[in-house]
């Protein structure tokens, strides 16, 4: 089994009337819901740890998770508002614009007894206090049992303390097996320099895997003993909302259905094994590339 933990919100996405104006539609979004929809369209035992509301927008949620087979007992059902992503597309590329103020999602309790085998966690989710400093110690809690990833999934503009954000990043990636990142990720993380050598920086301080995503180009990935890059499927974008999210869960399942999500098995990964689970991640994202909004692939459509 397999637990993201961090946001489910919902993205108003923009859209042209037939009458030629603009609106926004609401679906559901956030980088671990998506990541969890994602594996589990792809048939993978998932669960969803976020707080959720429980006013109808949560229900929109909580149906986006139970249509996908995920699930969402260990969200707690919490009287504040649902998070709100707007979205505007430039050239396909996503900016949002987030409020969050008082969620649910930042007021998320204790975190719950799990006995997944794999730990997810990232997004904005990661950048508040309160939410924050609970999936922080959720991490650090099971680092040393279970397989942990994080993918920060910077947002720059909903960062409030830069030097607090950073230093909790910094400690969560000093405890992760897997850490994905952009290369602009890494970039604002990490510094200039060259890719290869921020990613194998990562791999010295203890990463078991790093992945580096390079959008249309591909991803490498590196461990201790291997360096493997896969391109991207060439496809038509519209647009790019939850791209990384399905490459997150693309590689989860490509690494579950190889047996690695354990802490012996995710130290010593072969080069096809790593090859395997990316290639599973970029075919995931192109699809979703290719339509409208996060929508992640089934199975039967890889």
């Amino acid at each position: 089994m397999i637990l993201t933990c961090g946001e489910a919100l919902i993205d108003m996405l923009p859209r042209t009337t037939e009458a030629g104006e603009q609106a926004f539609v609401p679906v559901s979004g956030g980088a671990a819901l998506n990541t969890a929809i994602g594996l589990g369209r792809l048939g993978v035992d998932t669960q969803l740890f976020c707080g959720m509301s429980s006013d109808f927008l949560g229900d929109v949620l909580r149906n986006a998770l139970e249509n996908a087979g995920v699930d969402h007992s260990p969200s707690p059902r919490l009287a504040a508002p649902c998070t709100v992503a707007f979205v505007k597309l430039v050239d396909g590329q996503a900016t949002y614009a987030f409020y969050d103020e008082n969620s649910a999602m930042r007021t998320v309790g204790a975190a719950p007894q799990t006995q997944a085998d794999a730990l997810l966690f990232g997004g904005i989710s990661l950048v508040a206090p309160g939410c924050g400093d609970v999936y922080e110690a959720m991490m650090l809690d099971h680092a040393e049992t279970r397989v942990t990833m994080i993918d920060p999934n910077i947002r720059p503009s909903f960062i409030s303390d830069e030097t607090a954000f950073r230093a909790r990043i910094a400690r969560m990636m000093g405890a992760a097996d897997i850490i994905k990142l952009s290369d602009e990720d890494l970039h604002w993380l990490q510094g200039n320099g060259d890719l290869a050598d921020l990613a194998r920086g990562l791999v010295a301080k203890g990463a078991k895997l790093v992945c580096i995503t390079e959008g249309a180009k591909g991803v490498t990935g590196y461990n201790a003993n291997h360096e493997v890059f896969v391109p991207a499927p060439k496809t038509e974008v519209v647009d790019t909302v939850g791209a990384g999210d399905t490459f997150n869960a693309g590689l989860l399942a490509g690494l579950d259905r190889a047996g690695c999500l354990t802490k012996d098995r995710i130290t010593n990964l072969t080069e096809d094994e790593i090859r395997n689970a990316l290639t599973l991640g970029v075919t995931a994202a192109a699809i979703t590339v290719s339509r409208a909004g996060a929508n992640p692939p089934w199975a039967h459509e890889i």
